[in-house]
């Protein structure tokens, strides 16, 4: 079985180049949202605590198995760990067997921008250049990065409550051909923009953005607000926009469409990706992308990672299939394997 760890994937990242993996996993999602169909889909599996949620996010076609194991604990950096960690396993449908475990955190990182900047693709203005970001944690310069290959945003406008993260932005963002604005303010960090993402961690139904904030013809995209009783938009915003979201019956639950009432109408991107639905209609029309993330987009990813690592320095195989001479004698290799081989 093949292992990709994180030190796999930040290698993958860095011979490839940010961008192009970027590219390539927002392709993977793109082509697997065209086949929505085929999908078995549920919405993920979550275990709620005062300290934050523990998620799994399973999803299933005629050959293939994956799931996501996930957390998110907006005060684990207090104590210096990650809000968000994760795991990924790629399974073969017709044996049951797993081929691949991967390291599911830098990835979900990449997969959510590549996510956004492909739903901006489909709902912003082609002409969009100009994006607020606003909280600076560990998804920001990734959707930086990827609104810039994808949608050519060469302008950004930021804030954070913590002027360290602010700094840590713009240092890790220096060299890479972006006008930055670090604004003091979230009012003022939307001002001109043409594209505004929230991606803040505060389990809390918060206004990021108020009404008066939102122009004509923005796009918003709506990251932060991933739980229930976790929003990030006051809801007069989403009475003036068209709203898009991934699965309907899970962003009912978790996303900003939690504070509207049960008939409040939404279109699955899927169907946009698809040519079912339109997307933006015309320049004037704001648009929200209510993202929460899907199952099938770690889907997308895992199959992207099976596929981009088969080179032996991007993973290393480990043993965790029993193996036995005779598959109905499970005892039997029990007794056979020398305590000194399972040390070593």
């Amino acid at each position: 079985m093949r292992l990709v760890e994180v030190g796999h994937v930040a290698a993958l990242v860095r011979a490839r180049g940010i961008e192009t993996v970027l590219c390539d996993i927002a392709e993977y999602i793109e082509a697997d949202y065209r086949r929505w169909a085929a999908f078995d889909k549920s919405p993920r599996f979550a275990s709620h605590s005062s300290d934050g949620v523990i998620e799994l996010m399973p999803i299933a076609d005629a050959e293939a198995f994956g799931f996501k194991y996930v957390n998110g604990h907006p005060r684990n950096f207090e104590a210096g760990l990650q809000t968000v960690t994760g795991f990924g396993v790629l399974a073969d449908v017709a044996t049951g067997y797993p081929h691949l475990i991967a390291e599911m955190t830098i990835t979900t990182a990449l997969r959510t921008a590549a996510m956004s900047a492909l739903a901006a693709r489909h709902l912003a203005r082609p002409d969009a250049r100009c994006m607020a970001i606003i909280g600076l944690g560990a998804q920001s310069e990734f959707q930086a990065i990827a609104f810039g290959a994808m949608q050519g945003v060469d302008r950004l406008r930021v804030y954070d409550v913590d002027p360290a993260a602010a700094a840590k932005f713009v240092r890790n963002l220096e060299g890479r051909g972006f006008r930055i604005h670090v604004a003091r303010s979230a009012p003022e960090a939307v001002d001109g923009a043409d594209i505004v993402t929230t991606v803040t961690a505060d389990k809390k139904l918060a206004t990021i953005l108020s009404d008066n904030m939102v122009g004509a013809g923005m796009h918003l995209n709506a990251v932060g607000g991933d739980c229930p009783g976790k929003t990030e938009l006051q809801p007069a915003i989403l009475d003036r926009a068209s709203v898009f979201v991934e699965y309907h019956p899970q962003t009912r639950i978790e996303g900003e469409i939690q504070q509207m009432p049960a008939d409040f109408p939404v279109t699955e991107l899927w169907r946009v990706i698809a040519g079912e639905a339109p997307g933006r209609r015309h320049a004037d029309e704001i648009t929200l992308f209510d993202s929460v993330g899907f199952a099938i987009e770690d889907f997308a990813a895992l199959r992207y990672l099976a596929d981009a690592t088969q080179d032996p320095r991007f993973h290393r195989e480990i043993d965790l299939l029993a193996q036995p001479a005779d598959p109905r004698d499970l005892f039997g290799l029990v007794r056979s394997v020398p305590v000194e081989a399972a040390a070593a």
